[in-house]
Formats: structure tokens, C-alpha cells, sequence
């Protein structure tokens, strides 16, 4: 990004660490604001220069914003969290050509408070990992030098987050097929299954494959220094036969994997890669460390990311929850449709309580299956991707704690009448349709909380497609059921506007509150604290 920048030193801060943040573009003097769900909990003046210590912070997510004597407004977040897996914000790195820049890196795992980075196609081999010597070319014909990798690994944790290195626990490249093929998947007419002639499949149970393939992975771990592991599958076969004639369920299969590889790798931070949802019925409670899906046909609609991210975070418990949802859209539009498209698509995945795997290396998001072929952001993804990036962080606790209930069906609607919201003339729905406001109610805690999401304009309700420009739904009410005599607060956030909760005013109307809510384009989140503070209770005569 070019022009003045506020950026945090780590992606992510342990509760012990001092937060230090980088200013760039201008050294001027100036005042920094920290807030927490929007209330100030810090202010303190700069005396100029490119860095500011704010000290330590307790757990959660914070906003921070920086005004210079010249007038100059800088933003940007921090996460301080209890542990390194508390959350998995994705992203990913693939060039370890010799001498590579890694500065752009750092900056993009910074920027984006990125917890987690997939090294993908690291290797020299699917079956052969560390095989090819310092330097040499992957099975696809990219230059790889482990001393670029050895140094974006150390890149990476310098910046607070997580090396993954990529690794499919089932392929076996046509080099080393004749080692593996008493071992395979095949068809019911006895073909190995496989993507075309460049990898075929094996069984990942097989007691000889495991020992091979964790033995591999612990040497990369020992070698390179990451920090844990990408675990990949294509999302087939479900069964297949062995030549050995045993009949193999491929999803208890993974399970073993899974298992294999925290029993070797106990500290490591290991993430499957469950394809259109198989199978996780099965890994979301393997010994591992998120729950993570990468979509497909049929999951072609807003709803249906909806859908698969709340059966995941039924299965998850305490688990993250990230889905890998390419933006192919932005091969074949303008950027501004294909920001609204992603932009509609973090808004359905975060008020939802997952994340997006889609932005790395310095300067790209996917639209890709194969990472290498991704796509460089124009102005207007990356400041896109900088302000709802910085909006999860700094709203964390409303968004992505796994304690979060969905309560639409029992809040909402005339036969509840505990919460609900209405515009003029615009229809309110609980489910995602082209047209209208889609509205969703959860519990966090105490508190509860309205996710906005406006569809209006559009003519279907697809996630990676084109979309329309918004038209904004108008100021709505809002109207939900006193708890006790005191005024309930309510606030409301827009991470295209203020980025930040605002104070709204709240009328009382009996056993109700309301509250005006302000126009919005994509998305707008309200935060309603229902219990005021404690007053003094008048005794009833």
C-alpha cells in the first residue's frame, strides 16, 4: 500500500507482550485512541516518529486510531489473545524462488492480523518432501529454494503468526507410484483414482504410508521450523476398493491421519482441508486445530455458506472455524463488482462466526484451486480488504467466539416480539434472498447482536459472481424488549463507515426500546446491551 499506514508489529499479540505500532508516512505528533467495542479505553499523545509503545492490553480486540497534528487519520487494529489457536485468520505464501523480497510478506501478515500462513506446494514431492536437495523445481515446475523457506518461516513468526507448510496426505506423484501402488484407491473398475496422470491416491490409514508420510512431515518440522501443517484431499473418493480387495471408508481414513499426525507431532498447529464439507462430520473433532472447508458446487450461494459455516460451528466447540471460498470473480469482472462480491461474502462469513482464507503473499487474494495462479489486488480490494480485516479484530468477541448463539428464530417475528428490525418498504428476511435485508439475531453473552446484510439490488444470491451496485435500504428501526427500568444501550457499526461502534439514541416505548438504525450499503452489525447498568430496584407497594 502506498501513502501514510498505521500497522501493528504482530498480527497477533500474547497477553504478555507489549503492543508496538509502526507509523508510516508521516512522523508528525499527534493523539492515539484505543477503544474496546467501540468504548475508549486508552488516549495518549505521540510525540512523533515512526513508532508508538501503547504497553500491554487485556484480551480481545481493539481499534486503534491515530490523528496527527496536520490532520492525517490513520486506523488499524489488534488482537490480543490468550493463545495462538484461539483464532485461525488465514493466509498464504507461494514463491520460494532464491533472494525472493520478503518484506511485502511481513506486511501483509501485519496489515491483515493474518494468525495463520499456508506455505503451499513447499515441497519437492507430494510423497517426497524434503527430497530435492537446497534448490529445485516442484512437481509443477516452480523454482524452490528451502532457504527462501527457511527464511519466510522465520518471516512469519517474526510478524506474530504461524508457518503451515502444505502437504496432501493421500498423493503420490508417477516418480514414486511404483513405491505406493499396493496401496491405492481405485475405482470399481480397478483404476487408481487420481488427478489425471499427475498424482494418484493411496490409502492415508496404511500403516507404512503413515509412518512415511508423519516421518516427513517431522522432518520438515525439524529442518524448516514450521509451526505445523496444511493437511490436503481433493474431496475423493469417499470409498474405493484396495488391491489388497479391503474396502476403504476414505473418511475414517482421514480421521487416522489426523491422528497419526498430532501423535507424532504433538505441539503442532494442524489444519485438514475438509472439500465441500467431507467429511466434517468426522475430522471437526480430530486432534487438530480448526475447522476448515473448502467450498464448492453445489455451495454456490450466500445461504449455502451460511448453512455449511453453522453446522461446522455446531461440530467445532471451542475449534475456529475458516472456510476457503475463492473469489474467482475477479477473473472475469472490474474489481468493483468483484469487491462487492467479496465484501458480501466476508459479511456472511463473519457474522456467521468464521473466517476467509483469501489474501497473501504481498499483494494477492485467490481465484484458484492451484495458489500459484492467483490474482494481484488493484486500490480498491486492498483498502477493502484492510478495513474488514481490521473490523473482524476489532469486533472479535461479537463475531468469532465460539460461545456465540444464533437466536433469530427465537427472538424474532410477531410470535416472539423480542427483537427485530424494519425499513420502509424493504423486506426483512431470515434467509438470503436477492432484494431484500438479510437479517440474522445471535447472543453473545449478555449481549445480543443484529447482522444486516443488504441484498438489495441484486438478482441472486450468489458469492462469487458479479454484483450490482447496492442500493442502500434507508435508515431502519430497530425494536426489541426492556429488561428492567434502566435505558439499554445500543450501538451500531459499519465496516464501510466509521468502522467502529457508534452510540445510537434509544427511545423507550413501554416494555420496549427503539432505536433509529443509520442507512447502510453492504453490511451493518448493532450491538444491543439489553440489561443496563444496575440501578437501585424500587420496592413494589
Amino acid at each position: 500500500m502506498t501513502g501514510p499506514e498505521l500497522l501493528p508489529t504482530r498480527a497477533r499479540y500474547a497477553a504478555d507482550e507489549p503492543i508496538v505500532l509502526e507509523v508510516r508516512g508521516t512522523d508528525r505528533p499527534g493523539t492515539v485512541i484505543v477503544r474496546h467495542l467501540g468504548d475508549e479505553v486508552l488516549r495518549a499523545r505521540h510525540g512523533g516518529g515512526d513508532t508508538i509503545v501503547l504497553g500491554w492490553l487485556p484480551i480481545g480486540g481493539y481499534g486503534v486510531d491515530f490523528v496527527a497534528d496536520d490532520g492525517t487519520a490513520l486506523r488499524t487494529a489488534v488482537d490480543v489473545a490468550g493463545y495462538a489457536g484461539a483464532r485461525l485468520r488465514y493466509g498464504f505464501v507461494v514463491d520460494y524462488s532464491p533472494g525472493r523480497d520478503l518484506a511485502g510478506v511481513a506486511d501483509t501478515v501485519r496489515r491483515l492480523h493474518l494468525d495463520g500462513v499456508q506455505f503451499y506446494d513447499w515441497a519437492y514431492r507430494h510423497a517426497d518432501l524434503m527430497g530435492g536437495g537446497a534448490e529445485y523445481r516442484d512437481a509443477l515446475d516452480q523454482p524452490i529454494s528451502l532457504a527462501t523457506v527457511r527464511a519466510l518461516v522465520q518471516t512469519v513468526q517474526n510478524a506474530g503468526s504461524r508457518a503451515l507448510g502444505y502437504a496432501a496426505v493421500y498423493a503420490v506423484g508417477p516418480a514414486e507410484w511404483g513405491d505406493w501402488s499396493h496401496r491405492a484407491l481405485l475405482t470399481a473398475s480397478g483404476a487408481p483414482y487420481g488427478l489425471g496422470d499427475f498424482l494418484f491416491l493411496v490409502d492415508p490409514a496404511a500403516p507404512d504410508w503413515r509412518e512415511s508420510f508423519t516421518g516427513q512431515l517431522a522432518r520438515a518440522t525439524a529442518e524448516l521450523g514450521f509451526d505445523g501443517f496444511h493437511l490436503d484431499q481433493y474431496g475423493y473418493p469417499k470409498r474405493a476398493v484396495r488391491p489388497d480387495g479391503e474396502v476403504v471408508d476414505v473418511a475414517e481414513s482421514f480421521g487416522a491421519v489426523i491422528r497419526s499426525v498430532r501423535d507424532r507431532l504433538p505441539e503442532s498447529t494442524l489444519v485438514f482441508n475438509n472439500v465441500n464439507d467431507f467429511p466434517t462430520w468426522l475430522t471437526a473433532t480430530a486432534p487438530q486445530d480448526a475447522v476448515y472447508i473448502e467450498v464448492w458446487d453445489p455451495q454456490l450461494t450466500l445461504g449455502s455458506l451460511a448453512r455449511v459455516v453453522s453446522r461446522a460451528r455446531d461440530l467445532a466447540g471451542d475449534t475456529p472455524v475458516a472456510i476457503a471460498a475463492y473469489q474467482h470473480v475477479y477473473d472475469s469482472a472490474p474489481a468493483e463488482a468483484a469487491d462487492r462480491a467479496t465484501a458480501l461474502t466476508m459479511a456472511t462469513l463473519y457474522s456467521h462466526g468464521a473466517t476467509q482464507l483469501l489474501a497473501g503473499e504481498a499483494d494477492r487474494i485467490l481465484v484458484d484451486p492451484y495458489y500459484v495462479r492467483n490474482h494481484v489486488v488493484e486500490a480498491s480490494t486492498a483498502a477493502l480488504l484492510k478495513r474488514w480485516y481490521d473490523f473482524l479484530v476489532e469486533h472479535d468477541e461479537v463475531l468469532l467466539d465460539p460461545a456465540i448463539v444464533d437466536v433469530t428464530g427465537s427472538y424474532a417475528g410477531a410470535y416472539n416480539d423480542d427483537c427485530d428490525v424494519s425499513f420502509r418498504g424493504v423486506a426483512v428476511t431470515e434467509e438470503a434472498r436477492a432484494g431484500s435485508v438479510w437479517r440474522r439475531i445471535t447472543a453473545a453473552g449478555d449481549r445480543l447482536v443484529v447482522h444486516l446484510i443488504n441484498l438489495r439490488g441484486q438478482d441472486d444470491e450468489l458469492w462469487d459472481a458479479p454484483r450490482r451496485d447496492p442500493v442502500p435500504p434507508g435508515p431502519g428501526t430497530l425494536r426489541f424488549r426492556r429488561v428492567g427500568v434502566g435505558v439499554p444501550r445500543v450501538r451500531a457499526a459499519d465496516p464501510d463507515a466509521a468502522g467502529r461502534l457508534i452510540e445510537l439514541p434509544v427511545e423507550l416505548d413501554g416494555d420496549w426500546a427503539t432505536a433509529t438504525l443509520p442507512d447502510f450499503t453492504l453490511w451493518l452489525m448493532v450491538v444491543i446491551d439489553p440489561v443496563p447498568e444496575p440501578t437501585e430496584m424500587r420496592e413494589l407497594p
